[in-house]
Parts: structure tokens; C-alpha cells; sequence
């Protein structure tokens, strides 16, 4: 049985559900997803999926975001105790000066992730815990790690699903050209929706949490012509 693990950029993802949103308010009810679930939707009949590990970092002085986040995780938890995995980074504060008026001001970069990514990569690859590493994420800064896979151990198969509008030319590049390797989640619609949570989802110990309230598709606001 071939072994899968799925290799999820969260902030990659979430901005992209975030921009198809844009575009489609429906979108918004796919904020609320059972990863392991919609993972499955890609297996083959002779293969396993093992793991779903899921890359992000807490959002940085957001309480409310922070909230959300936890309650995603925490659900997916539940519902997945042995084949979902959070791997956290952190947001570093650091110093830019404005081009224009010179003046020097704080933002909030996203560290780590891109690292973790490659260490969890090549780590599962050098530890035999994976024949088929599926990335999620258009991040080009994961060429390096998926070069050196492709270079070290042959015999694993690399796939890459660019999450929900996302692209790169370079790490399609990376798979040979191979284009059955190459997933658009965009065009996985029906799978999504199959994929929602319920709006509560209890633990094996009796423990519920609940879809976040601004994540309700009673809150979803269709456009109008």
C-alpha cells in the first residue's frame, strides 16, 4: 500500500479560500473544513492516506483570529486524533522605513513555516515514513527541499495542489513536467463542499467546539446585479 502525506501551508491555503471568496461569497463555508476529509477525496484505491500536517502560524495580536484558528484546529482534532497534525511557526515584528516619508514603522512577518515545511519533507523521506509527499502550497521558496528529495530519494513520488488560486510556475517545474502531479484546487469545488464539518463537532470525551459565528453560512452575503 502506497503511503501519502499531505503537507499543507496554511497561510498559503487559508489566503486562498480568503481570495475565491472574492470572487465567489460561497466560498466562505469552506473556512470550516475537515482537512483529512477532503484529502481523502485525492486517494487512490491503492493507497493510504497517513497524515494530514497542517504548517501555520498564530495570528499576531488578533484575538479574534487567534479564536477562529483555534477552534478549526481543535475540530479537526477531534474528528482526525491520529492523521491530522499542527506543526505551529510564529509572526516576527521587524523595522521597515517608508519609501516616501522616510519614517520607520512596525510590521509582522511570517517565519518559519517555509523551514518547517522542508524539515518535516525531508525528514519523513530520510526516515522512510512516506512514498508520496503531496505539498500544498504555490510558495517557490520550497523548490530548494523538493529539488534535493527529487536528487536523495528517487524512489519518492512529489505531487503539488496549489491551494485555492494560488500558482508557481517553479514548483511545477520541480515535478518533471509531469502534469498528472499537478492539482488546482479551485477546480475541486464539489469535494470541498463534501468536506465541511458540522457546525458542532464533539470529542471522543464529550468536548464541543463550534464553527465560529462569522464563519456561519447564514453570514455568507451573496452579491447582487
Amino acid at each position: 500500500m502506497e503511503r501519502v502525506n499531505f503537507y499543507v501551508d496554511g497561510f498559503n491555503f487559508y489566503y486562498g479560500l480568503k481570495n475565491q471568496k472574492k470572487q465567489d461569497a460561497d466560498w466562505q463555508r469552506f473556512y470550516w473544513l475537515n482537512y483529512v476529509d477532503f484529502f481523502q477525496c485525492f486517494i487512490g484505491e491503492e493507497q493510504q492516506l497517513q497524515k494530514v500536517i497542517y504548517f501555520a502560524s498564530p495570528p499576531p495580536h488578533d484575538v479574534q483570529g487567534q479564536r477562529k484558528q483555534t477552534a478549526l484546529f481543535t475540530a479537526n482534532s477531534f474528528l482526525n486524533p491520529s492523521s491530522f497534525e499542527i506543526v505551529m511557526g510564529q509572526f516576527y515584528r521587524k523595522k521597515v522605513t517608508c519609501k516616501v516619508c522616510k519614517s520607520k514603522y512596525s510590521v509582522y512577518e511570517e517565519k518559519r513555516t517555509d523551514v518547517n515545511i522542508a524539515m518535516r519533507l525531508i525528514t519523513d523521506c530520510f526516515h522512510d515514513k512516506v512514498d508520496t509527499l503531496v505539498l500544498v502550497s504555490a510558495d517557490s521558496d520550497l523548490v530548494p527541499p523538493l529539488q534535493f528529495i527529487n536528487t536523495h530519494f528517487p524512489e519518492k513520488r512529489i505531487r503539488i495542489y496549489f491551494p485555492p488560486g494560488n500558482y508557481s510556475v517553479a514548483l511545477e517545474n520541480v515535478i518533471k513536467n509531469n502534469k498528472k502531479d499537478v492539482i488546482r484546487l479551485e477546480r475541486s469545488k464539489v469535494k470541498f463542499n463534501q468536506s465541511v464539518m458540522p457546525d458542532d463537532v464533539t470529542s471522543a470525551d464529550g468536548i464541543t467546539v463550534s464553527i465560529p459565528p462569522e464563519w456561519k453560512a447564514t453570514n455568507i452575503k451573496t452579491s447582487t446585479i
